[in-house]
């Protein structure tokens, strides 16, 4: 063998042990500053070595997962197998997403409400909308508005890119449901879902993005606006607005490319460039800044993010209804914690709000808890549930004498109110007179 043929195999044979050694040399060092994986990454716990733990067996199955977890370029290597899966075979390795036409990506729980495969049932949905309609009702008696939000979802604004075999829509969903039950019972809410897609070729920038799971940036602060306004008008207030008169357009950024960060693939994904608004707020002198409080799943993080907080004198945020926000980037505060009746007290505003994805669990408990809270025999009559129980079963009667009910709809006109305020009037009116011995 001459020379030059052993150079060239040490040469190989050098290099290929350096390769296989770099995972660990990374491990060790960490001598490349590598992008952490995005999701929901846990890195289980280093095991600890004693005599006991390894003698028992312990130790061995507890490191293995750790190393097999944290070995030097791992990151890199799970990008690598990503990207071939993604680009060669249509397979996104992220838990429940989906890849739909024209690699428009979307998380599977979303073409499942689209397609009604996650309804609960009318009689679920119906006896949810009335408990909402009787709180909203004892809340008004306190001053206080509670307002439904339904965000928009992505499933109802793309379903063209869905694959063929998510594409046929449901007679009966959850958002569908609960919208028609709504208008039903007089419930006050907000439509963003419908909104979003009547404008989706009107808007002049995207409201909603190709890779991201959430509204876009520019979509929520249509929301945020929008929000800023209904409670004006509720309320008959003038608060500190919202505004831009700045906007970035590039590709997608932050919550615009959420879905495709959780894919960790190799490659950035090209979209439609993304309008990215420079908000500002108008100076709160003058202006009325009333208390809020929301419940809420992902969708309102946008907003609470963008300083929402700016236009309201307190804000709170209670995710899913157990991570009370801000108190818990100081300090772990959930709602279990809270006593609920006092903290409704110490706000003006309740906003529910839920994406047609996790309409199923609307509230996560809020509304059952506030319901049963209200219909404690403690509390004064006024505020307990069964008092709007009495007042719910006098409009009834009240609906079925039609010369009592007309002269409802006369009165309503005169005062230039809606008819079932009216009717609640009239039928608070009976039942106190009742109570009063009158």
């Amino acid at each position: 063998m001459n020379t030059r043929s052993k150079y060239i195999r040490y040469s190989l044979f050098l290099l290929i042990a350096v390769f296989l050694m770099m995972p660990a040399i990374q491990q060790v060092t960490q001598i490349v500053d590598l992008t952490p994986l995005k999701g929901a990454i846990k890195t289980p716990t280093k095991a600890k070595l004693t005599v006991d733990s390894w003698f028992s067996g312990d130790y061995q199955p507890i490191e293995e997962e750790y190393l097999n977890e944290t070995f030097g370029f791992r990151s890199v290597f799970v990008r690598i197998n990503n990207q071939i899966a993604f680009s060669f075979f249509r397979k996104a390795k992220a838990n429940g997403v989906i890849i739909g036409k024209k690699n428009y990506l979307y998380e599977k729980n979303y073409l499942k409400a689209y397609g009604g495969l996650d309804y609960i049932g009318s009689d679920s949905i119906r006896r949810r909308i009335e408990r909402l309609k009787m709180i909203q009702d004892t809340l008004a008696t306190l001053n206080k508005q509670l307002v439904v939000v339904f965000a928009a979802g992505k499933g109802s604004f793309y379903p063209e890119y869905f694959p063929d075999e998510y594409a046929i829509p449901a007679d009966s969903t959850n958002y569908s449901s609960h919208i028609a039950l709504a208008r039903k019972n007089g419930l006050d809410f907000i439509d963003f879902n419908s909104y979003f897609i009547d404008n989706k070729l009107k808007s002049p920038y995207p409201l909603y993005p190709q890779y991201g799971i959430h509204w876009s940036h520019y979509g929520m602060s249509r929301v945020a606006d929008s929000l800023i306004k209904y409670i004006e008008n509720a309320r008959q207030i003038d608060m500190p607005d919202i505004y831009w008169d700045e906007i970035t357009l590039s590709q997608p950024l932050d919550t615009d490319y959420d879905i495709a960060d959780g894919m960790n693939i190799l490659f950035r994904l090209k979209s439609f460039d993304m309008a990215y608004p420079k908000i500002k707020f108008e100076s709160d002198s003058g202006k009325v800044k009333p208390s809020v409080l929301v419940i809420s799943d992902s969708f309102y993080w946008g907003i609470f993010n963008m300083g929402f907080s700016k236009v309201f004198s307190n804000d709170h945020f209670w995710f899913y209804n157990k991570q009370i926000y801000p108190d818990s980037f100081k300090e772990p505060l959930s709602t279990d914690q809270i006593n609920l009746i006092e903290e409704i007290n110490k706000h003006d505003v309740i906003i529910i709000m839920a994406t047609e994805a996790t309409l199923p669990g609307l509230g996560w408990g809020f509304i059952e808890q506030a319901f049963n809270s209200y219909t404690n025999p403690d509390l004064e009559s006024k505020n307990r549930m069964s008092y709007w129980l009495e007042v719910e079963e006098m409009k009834r009667i009240i609906r079925a004498d039609s010369l009592w009910m007309n002269l409802v709809i006369k009165k309503a006109a005169d005062k230039n109110i809606d008819v079932d305020s009216m009717l609640s009037l009239d039928a608070k009116y009976v039942i106190d007179r009742k109570k009063a011995g009158k």
